[in-house]
């Protein structure tokens, strides 16, 4: 006996279809759309500050 019929004859109502747990707009960058060009911009920062700090070495 399948479990749609199981189901069926105990009077419970069908099965709901699994959702996927995981949701891909609920990633950072999704979130934070700007957050990329923050990072690349205190990335650049610091290499400016540390070639400057090399060169006055």
């Amino acid at each position: 006996m399948g479990e749609a019929k199981r189901r069926k004859d105990q009077g419970l109502s069908p099965r709901s279809p699994k959702t996927d747990s995981t949701n891909d707009s609920l990633g950072l960058f999704s979130k934070y759309p700007s957050l990329p060009y923050i990072l690349v911009g205190i990335f650049i920062v610091y290499l400016i500050f540390d070639v400057v700090k090399y060169y006055t070495r």
